[in-house]
């Protein structure tokens, strides 16, 4: 190799590479699902099946990348190819968030969807394709760059690369969800999904620049074939012999794989068995990725139905994994690990593997238990045959109702009925004490509605309203203004309403909002607190004063209570998954790449990402098959199955028998070089003879 300029011990073409490497894993998977839910309108499970779909095309599309850059284009130009597609996608992605683009009533919602689907469809298409080529490819390539007395720095660059990996994770999680947090449009402000995916897409272009400007630093090696062709050359072989030599007449051999020998290599069949012996024990390891996937999809939406009120964690849950992964990596190899070896426990990978298996189950245990918890928080909602009705008193002096089938209970002034009352009626009669009064209130099916109860009992007309039926989505607050004064009134936001009448509902976000309520002649000022989730109908009740107390006659109506069960009783469950991972991915890495053949750490490599590609594909399978309406119970599912799992891979590993692919490799290679030194020895022989006997003619030839 070619001696290049160094820094500090290492090649300088390696710095370009880290920056290539955090500018590609800035990826906007976090805001993704939700992006399905709320932009494109999918519902939780179809935004779920395409989330794990695209999942999975990113870990099956790499086994397609190294074919490419092995045998065809080299890893150099791969990654400068594949990363262009990799970033027209992510254009393409923030192109298809732009709702102005089919908004032609400019009312903050896309009138044509099926240009947005398809857009984000190409684009996600393009961003699977495009990592297909650089997930394979980049670390490799750094790997090249070292010479043979750099082995130390080789290693550490592995480990800084990984981090990266995690830093460029880490950097998403945070920054994706605050740019999706602000609003943007042309015409029209909503949740800015543009620039969530657009910030991403413009560091890939910088990265991919910052890449290409050190092309001249980089060693860049020639494609020199597939050794993953090969393999499959060889398998296929053996199969076709063994069933051409299916008769009982030929005689059986060891292994099914040595009926390859008639055309290949007794080296090449020996490292196929080794890497067959690992991908065996690969068998049952996607139902990890099973779980493990889900944390970006099941239990983001999970956190929107929570009270996120701290350190912004409502807009990114999912930033507690890679924190956690950058500390616990470090602390398991530095600590935990050598504290096992000194109590004289025999951790072998494969019995860590077992335990990050079953951590990852109880993760998602932890994650049942939560969802119960929020499930109490949630409004039961009328069902098809039933009717919810809620009364409000708009006037100055209580009043005693009497319902069917309730017993007579008072309402104070300007509040309303302490909650929801249902009814399998069609309509009823509702009844006061004082001033005797009763009205028949006609009710509509599966809807909540509120009673508008005016001052004036006897006013000709009273207003049933619809109320909202769901909770609002994105922790986002339903507000609306119920006028109960002699006059017409606006308020900002919501505009004019008249009197005894409600307006429509806003959506407010957390925290703070400030309304202003007039007349035309007077004004006044009204603030209020919201949280995440709620529904609250705000009275302007009919003996609402002007003046600088104005704000305090104003009275709240929670039609939905908001979120009430924190989002920090996540952090169980993402330390749980975390510790999992550390536990069950990094040991699973180190074991695949000791038991590999020194030809076959990419088949191996390919096969490990194959087994997440699995991994999400069974949560659609899964989820369909299942049709379970509780998420806990789903939950409770997930959990089970990798418990199963995690048994039957803890009895493989237990008949595991550990190999040193080196010396088995270094056995053959000795057979091979005793067999060719045989055959030279042969050859030397019969030239001896040849040259003697041609001795003899010649003498031969003399005398006569």
């Amino acid at each position: 190799m070619t001696d290049y300029l160094n820094v500090c011990g290492y090649p300088l073409s390696i710095f370009f590479i880290v920056f290539c490497t955090l500018g590609i894993t800035t990826v906007a998977l976090s805001v993704l699902v939700l992006y399905f839910r709320y932009f494109l309108r999918f519902d939780d499970d179809l935004a779920t099946s395409i989330y794990h779909t695209f999942v999975a095309l990113c870990y099956l599309t790499p086994i397609l990348g190294a074919i490419v850059a092995d045998s065809w284009l080299g890893k150099f130009k791969t990654i400068i190819y594949l990363s262009i597609v990799y970033a027209i996608g992510q254009v393409v992605m923030a192109v298809s968030a732009i709702h102005d683009i089919t908004d032609t009533d400019r009312d903050g919602t896309p009138d044509n969807l099926t240009l947005h689907i398809v857009l984000s469809m190409v684009g996600l298409l393009l961003i699977a394709l495009g990592t297909g080529g650089i997930k394979p490819c980049v670390a490799a390539f750094g790997g090249d760059q070292f010479q043979d007395h750099q082995a130390k720095q080789r290693s550490t660059f592995f480990s800084v690369f990984y981090l990266c990996i995690n830093g460029g994770s880490l950097l998403s999680t945070i920054i994706t969800p605050i740019l999706r947090g602000q609003e943007c449009g042309i015409h029209s402000q909503q949740k800015c999904y543009p620039l969530a995916f657009g910030v991403p897409a413009a560091l890939m272009v910088v990265a991919l620049v910052v890449f290409i400007i050190g092309s001249g630093m980089y060693h860049k090696t020639e494609p020199q074939g597939n050794i993953m062709l090969d393999v499959c050359k060889c398998i296929g072989f053996a199969i076709k012999n063994r069933f051409r030599h299916r008769s009982s007449s030929y005689p059986k051999r060891m292994h099914w794989m040595d009926w390859a020998e008639e055309k290949h290599e007794k080296l090449l069949i020996a490292q196929i068995k080794m890497v067959l012996k690992v991908l065996f024990l690969y068998i049952p390891l996607p139902m990890f990725w099973t779980l493990f996937d889900q944390k970006g999809s099941r239990w983001t939406l999970q956190a929107t139905t929570m009270d996120g009120n701290f350190v912004r964690f409502q807009k990114h849950p999912t930033t507690v994994n890679p924190i956690l992964i950058l500390t616990l990596v470090p602390i398991m190899d530095s600590v935990v690990y050598p504290l096992i070896k000194k109590c004289g426990l025999n951790f072998t990978p494969l019995r860590r593997m077992t335990v990050g298996m079953f951590l990852a189950a109880m993760a998602f245990v932890a994650a049942a238990l939560v969802q119960i918890q929020i499930d109490k928080t949630l409004p039961t909602f009328p069902s098809s045959s039933q009717s919810q009705l809620k009364l409000l008193n708009m006037g100055s002096i209580p009043l005693t109702v009497t319902l069917p089938n309730n017993d007579p209970f008072v309402i104070e002034a300007a509040t309303a009925s302490a909650n929801y009352l249902t009814f399998e009626e069609e309509s009823i009669q509702v009844s006061f004490q004082s001033p005797a009064i009763s009205r028949t209130i006609s009710l509509a099916k599966n809807k909540r509605q509120t009673l508008l109860i005016p001052s004036n009992l006897s006013a000709p007309m009273w207003e049933v309203t619809d109320d909202v039926m769901a909770k609002p989505e994105q922790g986002a607050n339903a507000i609306r203004f119920v006028n109960g004064m002699a006059g017409a009134v606006n308020v900002s936001t919501f505009g004019s309403i008249d009197y005894s009448s409600a307006s429509n509902y806003s959506l407010i976000s957390n925290g703070k909002a400030t309304f202003t309520i007039t007349n035309g002649a007077n004004t006044c000022e009204y603030s209020r607190e919201f949280g995440f989730g709620s529904s609250y109908t705000l009275l302007i009740p009919s003996h609402f004063v002007w003046g600088p107390t104005c704000s305090e006659s104003i009275s709240g109506v929670e039609d939905i209570q908001p979120n009430s069960f924190h989002m920090g009783w996540q952090i169980p469950q993402y330390f749980l998954i975390t510790c999992g991972e550390v536990v069950f991915s990094v040991t699973g890495l180190e074991f695949s790449y000791s038991q590999a053949p020194s030809n076959m750490k990419a088949v191996l490599q390919a096969g490990w990402l194959f087994t997440v590609a699995i991994g999400n594909f069974i949560v659609l399978i899964v989820a369909e098959i299942a049709q379970i309406e509780e998420q806990w119970a789903e939950f409770v599912l997930f959990a089970s199955l990798l418990v199963a799992v995690c048994v039957i891979f803890s009895i493989m590993a237990y008949f595991y028998t550990y190999m040193d692919p080196a010396e088995i490799e270094a056995q053959f290679r000795d057979k091979d070089g005793t067999e060719e030194s045989d055959k030279e020895e042969l050859q030397m022989q019969k030239k001896d003879f040849v040259d003697h006997h041609n001795e003899d003619d010649e003498a031969k030839q003399s005398k006569m």
